[in-house]
């Protein structure tokens, strides 16, 4: 039995990110599968040191002044999130027993009896997000050849022709490498002679029941339509309004429009990461332009559709024919789709589950 440092983005995202905290949850949960133990390693990069979640703004992509009056309003509900997904990285992991930044990442091994590295997931390995984060790309040196990356993913990513090159550099850190979309798989496999596969996200590693016992209570009484954005979309609340209109529902509302209370939306940007999963598990639909947001939704088995949103359509395409369902990517308010036959997801799902799980086995036992 041996311990492995996961590293990811999720300590210190920005502002709020349930699929980074559900994700780490996931992986870990896997890692105790294949006989070994999972250490969250509590890591910032750099290029995330003076980011404050509390302060959200700074980082949005909207800078108008409308929606940073949206997050004015809404800091009551940022505070109480920030809290309850402190509590959750608290208690839910075993954890290092310090914070490792680039200063001190090299001490790591001795003083968490650590015996290699889980990179991953999320975009960690995305240029435009975080350039090539030593620690995301296994470039510390107690992590070169120590190191495998679980369902990393470029996300929509831009190289040029020297960072082509630092990549072809960074990925020789690792033993393995499972990526989470097929995008960038043939060129590692031109350039490097890492082994490589497609994964799955960690979160479909397990079956909806394995999440049970995270999933909270919401307080929500009423029949409703969940609207989770990660960003300010008019085209997507018009289309939620519309649904919700029709068959008479409540809107619970995760976003920062906090103006949206104003049309009778139930806001509730204060939820933390065991709320959140009642609320997608007991929606009568879930309209999302979130990718973890569709992932949740599916594995609840709820009628769902997702929105395109900027740097997100590939990861969400890739995803959505996986699940043979591709038609659940909504172009425009207008749009129409069929009922989605579970049983036919869940099939697919399981054999992707499968094929990935052997290959995070295999990939450990690498280490």
């Amino acid at each position: 039995m041996k311990r492995f440092g996961t590293v990811s983005y999720n300590i210190y995202c920005n502002f709020t990110n349930y699929g980074s905290a559900l994700q780490t949850w996931a992986l870990h949960q896997a890692i105790k599968k294949t006989g070994n133990i999972p250490v969250l390693t509590d890591y910032c990069p750099d290029i995330l040191a003076d980011k404050n979640p509390l302060n959200p703004y700074k980082n949005m992509w909207d800078k108008d002044d409308e929606a940073k009056r949206m997050v004015e309003m809404t800091m009551p509900a940022i505070e109480m999130n920030y809290n309850k997904f402190d509590r959750f990285y608290k208690e839910r992991f075993e954890r290092t027993s310090e914070k490792y930044t680039s200063a001190n990442f090299n001490c790591i091994l001795d003083k968490e009896n650590l015996d290699g590295f889980v990179c991953g997931s999320d975009t960690i390995f995305c240029p435009d997000e975080f350039g090539f984060d030593d620690g995301f790309y296994a470039n510390y040196e107690v992590m070169k050849g120590r190191s495998v990356s679980y369902a990393a993913s470029f996300g929509d990513p831009h190289f040029t022709e020297d960072t082509y090159k630092l990549l072809d550099e960074r990925l020789k850190n690792f033993k393995a490498l499972g990526i989470r979309e097929n995008q960038m798989i043939p060129y590692i496999k031109e350039h490097t002679d890492v082994p490589v596969q497609r994964v799955i996200d960690p979160t479909l590693l397990l079956e909806a029941r394995e999440y049970d016992s995270i999933v909270g209570e919401n307080g929500i009484k009423d029949r409703y339509l969940l609207l989770y954005s990660r960003r300010y979309m008019p085209q997507m609340e018009e289309y939620a309004e519309k649904l919700a209109a029709e068959f008479n529902w409540k809107i619970v509302d995760i976003s920062l429009r906090a103006t949206n209370s104003e049309r009778g939306h139930i806001m509730r940007y204060d939820a933390g990461v065991e709320e959140f999963l009642s609320l997608v598990k007991n929606a009568e639909y879930v309209v999302t332009n979130s990718f973890h947001g569709m992932i949740f939704s599916v594995q609840f088995c709820r009628p769902f559709a997702v929105f395109s949103r900027e740097q997100c359509d590939n990861k969400i395409e890739e995803l959505l024919d996986l699940f043979g369902i591709p038609e659940r990517l909504i172009k425009n308010k207008d749009a129409g789709f069929a009922q989605i036959d579970y049983k036919k997801v869940k099939e697919r799902i399981c054999e992707a589950r499968t094929n990935s799980f052997d290959f995070l086995r295999k990939e450990v036992g690498l280490l």
